[in-house]
């Protein structure tokens, strides 16, 4: 179903994130050699993403997304805020790290990678971005109509972004700057998931789109 899922979320579910007032740029990455994908979508604030027209389209999705949400595997979806940011988002590479925290030490563990880690990863050579978000529980409870049709979805603590034009920068830092190591002595627990991903498709909000 990948094929598929590509077209679809290249010529329909994108564009329709887009056309919500409030998305300001929607960007899928692909595993570099996987088959898994990521997808950031960007908002002009937490409100645009937790009520108003974005959940009426969670609870009403198109025929095609009913017939694509059930060959979703592995969920993992979190709203969240930005805690730090330097640098871009896109470029020709990009890590994630997928971290949850540890029982009372989540403040000290956002503190330590917004305030030492990662400005100082950032001015590494061949960095050209690094992020943090901090994922927030919507007031919402219910699960929307997609996420029944997906089964539930996972969600992350907190999630590294860093982008770099040069993929083997990228290992290194996986192993040696945001190891695990200094993740748990920073408050994160074991077993930080780690992805890298290539950019396959960007897409900008703009008046065209907008309905």
């Amino acid at each position: 179903m990948e094929s598929e899922f590509e077209h679809w979320h290249s010529i329909e579910h994108m564009p329709e994130r887009l056309s919500i007032p409030g998305f300001r740029r929607g960007t899928r990455w692909k595993s570099n050699g996987g088959c898994s994908h990521f997808v950031l979508y960007e908002a002009r604030s937490f409100a645009t993403i937790s009520s108003g027209p974005y959940l009426e389209r969670l609870d009403n999705p198109t025929p095609w997304s009913q017939n694509l949400m059930p060959h979703h595997r592995n969920m993992v979806r979190s709203l969240c805020r930005l805690r730090w940011s330097s640098g871009a988002f896109i470029s020709r590479a990009l890590l994630t790290i997928r971290i949850k925290c540890r029982p009372r030490r989540a403040q000290h563990l956002t503190q330590a990678l917004g305030q030492e880690v990662l400005p100082a990863l950032a001015k590494k050579p061949q960095v050209v971005g690094a992020h943090l978000l901090e994922s927030v529980t919507p007031s919402r409870s219910a699960m929307t109509t997609e996420q029944k049709i997906r089964g539930g979805d996972a969600t992350a603590d907190r999630v590294i972004l860093v982008s770099s034009y040069d993929p083997n920068v990228l290992d290194a830092i996986a192993l040696e700057e945001l190891g695990d190591e200094v993740l748990t002595s920073h408050g994160g627990s074991e077993g930080a998931l780690r992805g890298f991903y290539l950019p396959a498709l960007s897409l900008v909000f703009s008046e065209t789109t907008a309905t």
